[in-house]
């Protein structure tokens, strides 16, 4: 946490810097939103993999907006957003557990990959291709997943999104992702951050029918998409400015207010026992043996990259 007090902006309690995501509203304009900031989470999930930096980008958009998404969810459970496409980028998968867990990984095909990078079409939007985006609600065991699919179509992340509120809750939506490098003095490499913002419009209040538009109301969306949209890219990744300030900075006009933040991490839920099991459970004998490797079972985590190794003799008594 930054040690600034936002007392200037009636606010008792300090600034948050990275790794978190901040809920808001904007009373006058009949909005709200969350606006999320990731820098050790993000490049742990990226690095994990060492992903060329178009695709990096792309994975961490997606992880920005699993982000702002699956935070909304008011129960412990997952918010599961995946593509399949015909792109390079031909999938994705990002689980955001909540509250506060993230992990990612991406496959692409590296011969397309140089063939765009040759075309100058390395953008999100260029990656992905043409296929579906789904974005599945889990809540658990005994209950029925929720699952809202968003068609791909040469469209990036933050169209993605909006097309998918729309569609699922008919609430007026607006998206806004980057993703990028940052190079710090001193250090070896250059890290990874991301930040994003998610806005939606509530025109007669919590109370009303979500996308039940009130015509003298759409002057307050006009004015708050305005607004976020001057948001450039550098302020959305700046490590000096705290999600607050920057909320401030875009709304102090409209009545913003801003809510405790909550911290987030990258985390795999994998682990050895799991592994044990499902090799077990899943694979015969016969199929076990075909995946031996000088004598042992090499298993690698596709989040993490963690490799875990199985003699075939402990599956004998299971």
């Amino acid at each position: 946490m930054n040690k600034n007090l936002l007392s200037d902006f009636g606010l008792n309690r300090e600034e948050s810097l990275d790794d978190v995501i901040v809920p808001f509203t904007l009373e006058k304009l009949d909005c709200r939103g969350r606006i999320v900031r990731l820098s050790k989470a993000i490049d742990n999930i990226l690095l994990a993999h060492d992903y060329p930096t178009p695709i990096a980008r792309a994975l961490g958009e997606a992880i920005v907006l699993g982000a702002l998404i699956g935070s909304s969810l008011k129960f412990e459970g997952r918010l599961i957003l995946q593509t399949q496409s015909d792109g390079v980028l031909n999938m994705l998968i990002v689980d955001f557990n909540a509250p506060d867990s993230l992990r990612a990984y991406a496959r692409f095909d590296e011969k397309a990959l140089l063939e765009k990078a040759e075309q100058g079409k390395i953008s999100t939007a260029d990656l992905l291709g043409k296929g579906h985006l789904a974005m599945t609600i889990d809540q658990g065991e005994n209950t029925e997943r929720y699952q809202g699919i968003v068609a791909l179509d040469n469209i990036g992340f933050e169209e993605i999104a909006e097309q998918y509120f729309m569609q699922s809750e008919q609430i007026p939506t607006m998206v806004r992702l980057a993703v990028g490098e940052l190079s710090t003095k001193g250090e070896k490499r250059a890290h990874w951050r991301a930040g994003g913002i998610l806005l939606q419009h509530l025109p007669k209040g919590e109370q009303a029918k979500a996308g039940d538009i009130d015509i003298d109301k759409e002057d307050s969306w006009q004015e708050a998409k305005a607004h976020l949209s001057t948001l450039g890219d550098e302020e959305l990744l700046d490590p000096q400015l705290s999600p607050e300030r920057l909320l401030f900075r875009l709304y102090h006009e409209s009545g913003v207010r801003i809510f405790n933040p909550t911290a987030l991490r990258d985390n795999c839920s994998c682990s050895a026992e799991r592994i044990e099991a499902m090799l077990a459970k899943s694979f015969s004998a016969k199929d076990r043996e075909n995946m031996l490797k000088n004598g042992e079972i090499e298993v690698a985590c596709e989040f993490c990259s963690s490799k875990y190794y199985f003699n075939p003799n402990q599956f004998e008594s299971k």
